[in-house]
């Protein structure tokens, strides 16, 4: 076949792909698509195949295939199906990384980051997997040699790990640099310490004999989760009775009269077993691990002391 039977110079196969000139000239120059003959004086021809053959190279560079890659399926070394099944990875792999990327823009912009919050904040949510996890270890073996309530305190969080995955929402990355936050907070590592987390039943009333506190809180949990089932508000009339029966109860276990006395002894020490910024650190857990929150494992305290504080 000569450049006379061949239909296309480089301009035509332009003006019917759409592709520039100088496109199908630096693939005819790479040998992607050689024309199939050259007129005497140098000018390229190609054949109504280079036209299948060049709209297929345009198709694999819109989706990013490499040029390497493209070679390798022109000359039959590699399938399309292949190619798609590998770009596709990759592509899941570049999307993560966009999200990631414009979740972090977001949680600065939110939070009015400095330049040094800006930089931590890249390089906890840069963390590989490996190193997350260390750093919660660290964190909770670093409270398991203190005292008995830093040990129970230690063996809990171990129960409840946060695990941010792969490919987290913006709720879950914010979640995670909260939790990391305060994992580096000292202040935050001594109130668990302390025993401001109250590891068991027995540990949330600690000036009542532990086999009566355990009672009380165990009944006390249950009223104030089937109240908050229901949809009762603390401050509501419904609430009264949740609260009379709450306080019936203590009354009966502890021997004192059901007065404004022991309301007021009551309200005293859920508020005192109560810590706000641990409540936050659970919440902050289940964010992260894209788990339900259940009304029973909510904190019981600051639902029972606003009810008891009500006139």
């Amino acid at each position: 076949m000569n450049g006379a039977t061949l239909p296309h110079s480089i301009g035509d196969l332009s003006v019917r792909t759409g592709v520039p000139v100088r496109t199908i000239r630096f693939y005819s120059d790479t040998g992607l698509l050689p024309p199939a003959h050259r007129t005497p004086a140098g000018y390229r021809r190609y054949s109504d195949a280079s036209v299948g053959r060049l709209h297929l190279i345009c198709v694999l560079r819109d989706l990013d295939v490499d040029l390497p890659t493209i070679r390798r399926v022109l000359d039959e070394g590699l399938s399309v199906a292949e190619v798609a099944a590998a770009q596709r990875e990759a592509t899941a792999l570049r999307i993560r990384t966009l999200r990631l990327r414009q979740s972090i823009l977001r949680l600065v912009a939110e939070r009015g980051s400095s330049p040094e919050e800006t930089v931590l904040m890249h390089r906890l949510t840069h963390l590989t997997t490996e190193e997350r996890k260390r750093l919660v270890a660290d964190f909770v073996a670093g409270l398991a040699p203190g005292t008995p309530q830093a040990r129970g305190a230690a063996a809990v969080l171990g129960t409840a790990l946060p695990v941010l995955p792969d490919d987290p929402s913006d709720a879950q990355l914010a979640a995670w640099v909260e939790i990391a936050e305060l994992m580096a907070d000292d202040g935050f590592r001594a109130r668990l310490a302390n025993g401001a987390f109250a590891a068991s039943d027995e540990a949330a009333l600690p000036r009542v004999a532990s086999e009566k506190a355990a009672e009380l809180v165990s009944f006390t949990r249950e009223a104030v989760a089937a109240a908050r089932g229901a949809g009762i508000e603390p401050d509501s009339a419904a609430a009264v009775p949740v609260v009379d029966s709450v306080v019936a109860r203590f009354a009966a276990v502890l021997g004192r009269p059901a007065g404004p006395g022991l309301r007021e002894w009551m309200a005293r020490e859920f508020d005192a077993g109560h810590d706000p910024l641990v409540e936050r650190y659970w919440r902050l857990v289940w964010t992260v691990n894209d788990w339900q929150v259940v009304d029973g494992h909510l904190p019981f305290q600051p639902w029972m002391t606003e009810a008891l504080g009500r006139p």
